[in-house]
C-alpha cells in the first residue's frame, strides 16, 4: 500500500509515471530501465524508490493503470452514452479521431504490445480495462435492444466482444501500416450490422 502523498508528492509520482510511459512508447518496455526514467524525469534514485519501493515492476503496474485509464477516458462521455444511433456515430468518430491523431503513441499500443506482456499485474490491468470497455459497449447494445432498435435475438455480450475485437485489430493494423481504414471498417460494419438487425422482417 502506497503512503498517502502530499499534492507535491502526488505530482512528482505522476511525473515519474508520465516519463516512464513516454520512455516505453519510444523505446519499448524491455529496454527501458529505471536509470532511463530517472534521466528523463530528473529524479534521483532515492526519490524514485520512495514512490516505487518495489522498483520497475511496481512502476510498470502504475504506468499500466495510467494508460488503461487514458484508453477509456478519451472515449467519454460518448462511450457511456450509447443510447441512440446518433450517439453510436459520435462514439465511432471519437475513436477514429483519437487513434488517427495519436498513432504509434496511443496508450492502447503501450498496453497491448508492451505492458500486457511485462508482468502479471500489468496483464491484469489490461484485462480489467478491456472488460470495462466491453461492458460499456454491451450496455449500449442492451439499451438499443430494450428500445426495439436491435433484433431480440442479438447477444449483447458476444456482439460487444466482436466490436471490441474489431477495434483492437483495426488499431494493430494501423500501428503496423499507418492506415486508419481497417479501424473505420471494423466500427462501421459492426455498427451497420447491429442496426440492420433491427430492420429484419
Amino acid at each position: 500500500m502506497s503512503p498517502k502523498l502530499t499534492s507535491k508528492g502526488a505530482a512528482t509520482r505522476q511525473r515519474i509515471i508520465d516519463g516512464a510511459a513516454a520512455e516505453i512508447r519510444e523505446r519499448g518496455v524491455a529496454v527501458t530501465t529505471l536509470d532511463d526514467v530517472r534521466a528523463r524525469t530528473g529524479t534521483s534514485k532515492s526519490q524514485l524508490f520512495h514512490y516505487f519501493p518495489e522498483g520497475k515492476e511496481e512502476l510498470l503496474l502504475a504506468v499500466a493503470q495510467h494508460e488503461a485509464a487514458q484508453v477509456l477516458a478519451v472515449q467519454q462521455p460518448q462511450l457511456g452514452r450509447l443510447t441512440s444511433w446518433a450517439a453510436w456515430k459520435r462514439w465511432r468518430d471519437t475513436v477514429v479521431s483519437h487513434y488517427e491523431g495519436r498513432g504509434q503513441h496511443c496508450p492502447l499500443n503501450v498496453l497491448i504490445s508492451q505492458l500486457g506482456r511485462a508482468t502479471p499485474g500489468a496483464q491484469a490491468v489490461v484485462t480489467e480495462m478491456l472488460r470495462r470497455w466491453q461492458d460499456e459497449i454491451e450496455a449500449g447494445i442492451r439499451h438499443l435492444k430494450d428500445a426495439g432498435e436491435v433484433d431480440a435475438e442479438v447477444d449483447p455480450g458476444r456482439t460487444a466482444a466482436a466490436l471490441l475485437a474489431g477495434i483492437q485489430g483495426g488499431v494493430v493494423v494501423m500501428l503496423s501500416t499507418g492506415r486508419i481504414d481497417h479501424l473505420e471498417a471494423a466500427l462501421d460494419v459492426g455498427i451497420a450490422n447491429l442496426r440492420a438487425s433491427g430492420n429484419r422482417g
